[in-house]
């Protein structure tokens, strides 16, 4: 009810009805559900019965051994021949064999189980037990490698090695100069580069992928009583790469209407830093920096590895890498979604592998975001 406005002006009669209103609000879907609960009930019960019914019938036929028939029906004489007029039909033994009789069995009860668990997952789906949730037990704990250290130490070389490499170019700034720009669309690539793209990005690739796994609508509706009927669900979740779980983020916070709005379009007409006066945000980069790699890979079809390197080189070129990664762990809805809770994000926040890269955050960068997608442009801008 509105209680800013001035009850005291209402009659009794149009206070009432107001309050009727109210109520009804709160108490029609607690019965509508009450109501629901006991029609799937019913409809279950039923199932079970028929399911014992198919049973007792599959084991007591009505078939003898002597292969008369036990039922009475008219036109029908005792040993299974039927008269029409003067003709005459050669008697028939209709006992079933056994691999009917289990046939019919098996798919009768095949058909129960799933009919049983339908109902079962449109029961979950509507009173919400667990929705969004995926069972801990789901997948075997022999099939996941759950020791993360050897890929924390893989992240550990890796920026000790970037960072020795770029101390030694520091003096002079990394620039991809023209000199060296035809070597790099040829296929070469300069040291750097090659240890951002190659090593430092895929151990980070690798780390964020422990225990990362995509999410399906269907996979919070299993649940333990029908797991068992629904072999489709039992086996592992498929994986996801890391790269995916920026897109879902940018997705998340609405990425493209920020990118695409007037004031950042004009903003990046005129090469503007600042935003409405004030510096741009770690959230408002990295989705600006995230849709540049959508726009640039996406048209030629790149690789999630090739636009995950482009982000990464992006990121350092920014000094953004440890603010756009914290983002991503700060995210409780993508963690909680995407993640198992064994897996490395979930357990540490990603702590210890945030401060190794923060070694990173002192350093100049000018590394070459658009490397996979270069001489596809050049291809392109030819024709």
């Amino acid at each position: 009810m509105n209680l800013n406005e001035d009850i005291s002006s209402l009659s009794t009669e149009e206070l009432r009805q107001r309050v009727d209103a109210a109520v009804a609000q709160i108490v029609n879907p607690a019965r509508v559900k009450e109501q629901l609960v006991e029609q799937l009930k019913t409809q279950i019960r039923d199932l079970e019965m028929f399911i014992n019914f198919i049973q007792d019938e599959v084991g007591n036929p009505l078939q003898t051994d002597n292969g008369h028939c036990e039922c009475k029906a008219s036109g029908k004489t005792g040993n299974g021949s039927t008269r029409t007029g003067s003709s005459k039909l050669p008697p028939r033994n209709s006992k079933p064999k056994a691999e009917d009789v289990k046939k019919v069995r098996e798919t009768g009860l095949h058909l129960m189980r799933r009919a049983l668990a339908v109902l079962q997952i449109f029961a979950v789906s509507q009173f919400g037990c667990a929705t969004g949730h995926i069972p801990q037990t789901l997948w075997p704990t022999g099939q996941a490698d759950r020791d993360y250290s050897p890929l924390l130490k893989r992240l550990e070389v890796s920026v000790d090695r970037v960072k020795q490499l770029a101390l030694r170019q520091q003096p002079y700034g990394h620039v991809i100069t023209s000199a060296n720009l035809q070597d790099l669309c040829q296929g070469g690539k300069d040291e750097l580069t090659t240890a951002v793209r190659k090593e430092l990005t895929v151990a980070m690739r690798d780390l964020l992928a422990h225990g990362l796994y995509a999410s399906s609508p269907g996979m919070s509706l299993v649940m333990a009583p029908i797991a068992c009927l629904l072999p489709a669900f039992s086996s592992a979740p498929e994986a996801m790469h890391p790269w995916e779980l920026f897109v879902k983020y940018y997705h998340a916070k609405n990425g493209r209407a920020y990118v695409e709005s007037p004031a950042q379009k004009l903003s990046q007409s005129f090469a503007l830093p600042v935003m409405g006066g004030t510096a741009m945000t770690p959230k408002q980069s990295l989705l600006t920096a995230i849709h540049l790699v959508l726009t640039e890979h996406d048209p030629f079809k790149r690789s999630a590895d090739s636009e995950l390197k482009a982000l990464v080189c992006m990121a350092l070129n920014e000094q953004r890498l440890v603010s756009w990664v914290n983002l991503i762990c700060k995210s409780a809805s993508l963690i909680e979604r995407h993640y198992q809770p064994w897996s490395y994000m979930a357990h540490t926040g990603f702590e210890s592998a945030l401060t190794l890269l923060s070694r990173l955050s002192s350093l100049q960068f000018s590394l070459p975001v658009d490397l996979a997608v270069r001489q596809l442009k050049n291809i392109k801008d030819a024709f």
